[in-house]
């Protein structure tokens, strides 16, 4: 489904420059679009390729102001208006003439679709569970009794969510992706030595606009709740335990590990492979670079700071103390 340049310029408020009237149904490259693209730049040098590239409208700075040759959207930030275009044509695309629950999928009568709402291939959605307007069911899906899933979201072939689990608004879940599991919990019986598994029947309450990448598992609360607050974004391969609370705008990379019941603080960013031991607390806006690790127990705090190293520590301290060990090794 195409939409106008009007229509585009309109939706994510850019400055329209040129035809109005040309239409677009898709996002590409520089180098990979047509005429049926939108492209962007975000610095003049590459402008002049842009415009000589096959898209049918490109999205640049002010810095463009004074050129012609194609439509222009003129925007502050060329990329985020890109990312918002992206949306908005693919949203266009989803418009639910192809809603509808495919003859092998399982779905009991209890459960409670809204409109438009699709469940593919083998999908398998639990008793009571409730799925709000134009979500998407992939193919292979488990959803779990009583699950509740919010509007407009996107959940990926083979992904798994336990019964209980509440997901919000425009959710992007990933394939392979396991939600709402047991956490890792047990109790020793110092008499036999033997493990007994402590109760796993709190929540997962996942808020809008979050999204998890594939093979990501994230456990349900022990006793109470596991939550991931709006806005985060959570790359493949990543665990988070039981108990854990994230804040909103939080972002982790891939192959991250969270022991259980750790609190993420607003706009935190984790980078790849950070290990974090339980009950640790990460304040706002802390950046932990990657394969970073935080000892149980313990706190990292200042707004806007890098952490690097384990355990962890600001990493201007930590380059110091590297640069010592190097001199000490020539000695």
């Amino acid at each position: 489904m195409k939409r106008s340049l009007r229509q585009v310029a309109e939706a994510v408020e850019a400055r329209l420059q040129g035809d109005g009237s040309v239409e677009v149904g898709s996002v590409a490259s520089i180098g990979s679009a047509s005429k049926d693209d939108l492209a962007f730049v975000e610095e003049e040098k590459y402008l002049a390729r842009a415009l000589q590239s096959g898209a049918g409208a490109v999205i640049a700075g002010e810095f463009a102001a004074a050129a012609s040759g194609k439509p222009l959207l003129i925007s502050r930030h060329p990329k985020l208006t890109f990312a918002r275009a992206a949306r908005f044509l693919a949203d266009g695309n989803r418009d639910g003439s192809n809603s509808g629950i495919h003859p092998t999928a399982v779905v009991p009568p209890s459960v409670r679709l809204a409109a438009g709402v699709v469940v593919e291939a083998y999908g398998v959605v639990g008793a009571d569970a409730e799925i709000g307007e134009r979500t998407r069911i992939g193919a292979g899906c488990a959803i779990g009794r009583g699950a509740t899933i919010g509007r407009e979201c996107e959940i990926y072939p083979r992904v798994t969510i336990y019964a209980g689990t509440t997901l919000g608004d425009r959710v992007i879940v990933h394939a392979g992706a396991v939600l709402g599991s047991d956490g890792f919990g047990y109790v020793r019986d110092t008499k036999s030595g033997r493990y007994e598994k402590f109760p796993q029947v709190g929540k997962l309450v996942i808020e809008d606009d979050v999204e998890i990448g594939a093979n990501t598992t994230i456990d349900r609360g022990a006793l109470d709740e596991t939550r991931i607050g709006r806005g985060t974004k959570i790359d493949n391969l990543v665990h988070i335990g039981h108990n854990c609370s994230l804040g909103q705008n939080v972002v982790i990379a891939a192959q991250t590990g969270l022991s259980g019941s750790i609190v993420i603080e607003n706009d935190v960013v984790l980078g790849g492979q950070v290990g974090i031991g339980e009950h640790a607390r990460i304040e706002e806006g802390v950046m932990l670079g990657g394969q970073g690790g935080v000892l149980p127990n313990k706190v990292l705090r200042g707004k806007g700071v890098a952490f690097w190293g384990t355990p962890a520590q600001p990493v201007r301290e930590y380059l110091k103390q590297l640069a010592a060990l190097a001199r000490l090794s020539r000695k």
